[in-house]
């Protein structure tokens, strides 16, 4: 990646991380009409830096958080016993003669902080292959999914204009947003050959779709009533469940 689009996704996940704050706290210090206001210019801030990345830097589909946060177990590098030993020579595994099982020698023992439970060539290759993956480039959008990316991440600026054109009970901002995720959803399945981010990013949002049955005004016209209830029946026949239902 090129350093202005490090940059961009350096300020994207910045955004990301303190908009929640930036709303709770602007609507304690000044009010709701601030809030709101804060809340449009953060998506749209948002919304065009992720178009940047998209149109200008070809970044293709883009992941949330965009920054993938760092495995420090998983990036962990190898003992410096464990080099000393390979660089001269020692054998870092014994091979049993009767059953074959590959056991790690004491002389290559880490310790007990970086110490994992594999052999060094099981570590070795998933660490490779943790490499290949996280170095992968994005699949090459066509038009069909630009422009479902595109949508994606319009979606919510016309969200937040249809909540000011139709009031925030209307089921007119619910249904247009929940078709717009459906519909870029949908049109972004036609892509094969994508690779394991972007696959698990795509299986994020799916599942993100169930969070519409606790948005306004679903929420409150059906879902509301049968979660109370069920969180009442918990507490009342299970036990040791009451305290944390109630």
């Amino acid at each position: 990646q090129s350093l202005p689009q490090q940059k961009l996704l350096t300020w994207l996940s910045v955004l990301e991380c303190v908009e929640v704050f930036a709303e709770m706290g602007t609507a304690r210090a000044w009010g709701e009409t601030a809030r709101w206001t804060i809340i449009v210019l953060i998506q749209l801030a948002k919304a065009i830096l992720r178009l940047l990345l998209l149109l200008w830097y070809k970044a293709g589909i883009q992941t949330s958080p965009p920054i993938v946060p760092l495995n420090r177990e998983q990036q962990q590098p190898l003992h410096p016993q464990d080099v000393e030993g390979s660089s001269s020579g020692k054998d870092q595994t014994y091979v049993g003669k009767r059953s074959s099982r590959v056991v790690r020698s004491l002389q290559s023992t880490p310790s007990l902080q970086s110490r994992h439970w594999g052999s060094p060539q099981q570590r070795e290759e998933s660490q490779s292959r943790r490499a290949e993956e996280m170095n992968q480039p994005p699949t090459p959008l066509g038009l069909q999914e630009t422009i479902a990316e595109s949508v994606y991440i319009a979606r919510p600026l016309l969200h937040l204009l249809s909540l000011g054109v139709w009031g925030q009970r209307s089921w007119k901002p619910w249904l247009l947003s929940a078709i717009l995720d459906v519909s870029s959803l949908s049109l972004l399945s036609d892509l094969k050959d994508l690779n394991r981010r972007e696959r698990v990013e795509l299986r994020r949002r799916t599942i993100l779709l169930l969070y519409y049955l606790l948005r306004s005004p679903f929420y409150d016209r059906y879902s509301e009533g049968r979660i109370l209830f069920l969180l009442r029946l918990l507490a009342d026949y299970v036990p040791g469940l009451g305290f944390v239902t109630r």
